[in-house]
């Protein structure tokens, strides 16, 4: 059986690339970056080092992740001194509702 399939339409990193809410998602998805995301909302600005008391991850791989939501539009870092401290984006919850608000036709709660 021959298929012919846009790849570009159905390739991952396409739209990934493109589309900043998949970009939102893909970020979320993860959940060590969902925990980082979490502790952000209950602080104002948490510093690099102290993500490591939320879960069981080394230095670099809290880099990474915290690099995957500054891309993502999900953080902001700031140097303060030695130590660089990370917030949620100011537009992250108007993006968040947006997402939401788009997703709710689909979806019927009880």
């Amino acid at each position: 059986m021959l298929v012919n399939m846009d790849v570009y339409r159905y390739n991952v990193r396409h739209m990934k690339a493109f589309d900043p809410d998949v970009q939102l998602l893909s970020a979320l998805a993860d959940p060590v970056r969902l925990s980082f995301v979490r502790q952000l909302v209950d602080n104002e600005g948490v510093c690099a080092c102290d993500f490591s008391e939320c879960c069981t991850v080394t230095q670099p791989t809290i880099s990474h992740h915290l690099k995957v939501l500054r891309d993502a539009g999900v953080v902001t870092s700031q140097r303060q001194g030695t130590n660089i401290v990370y917030s949620l984006s100011p537009d992250f919850s108007r993006r968040w509702s947006a997402i939401g608000a788009s997703l709710a036709g689909l979806v019927q709660v009880a």
